[in-house]
């Protein structure tokens, strides 16, 4: 598994989706369809997403504050 951080290239909106897909091994667009039918069930999905948004960091920012 990969660090998670959000990449530079490849990204939707925020890509939070982008991250969590090379974290797993899938592709973005699986991961953006299952986030998209989760949004279907009732729960936090748009404040997590906003969250993980602002959290996780970009994949250049990652680069250089590498532990």
């Amino acid at each position: 598994m990969t660090a998670l951080a959000r990449p530079t290239n490849g990204r939707m909106i925020g890509g939070v989706c982008a991250a969590l897909a090379r974290r797993f091994g899938m592709s973005a667009g699986t991961m953006r369809v299952i986030f998209l039918v989760s949004c279907l069930l009732p729960g936090p999905q748009f404040l997590l997403y906003i969250a993980l948004w602002i959290l996780l960091p970009s994949e250049d920012k990652a680069r250089t504050t590498a532990w």
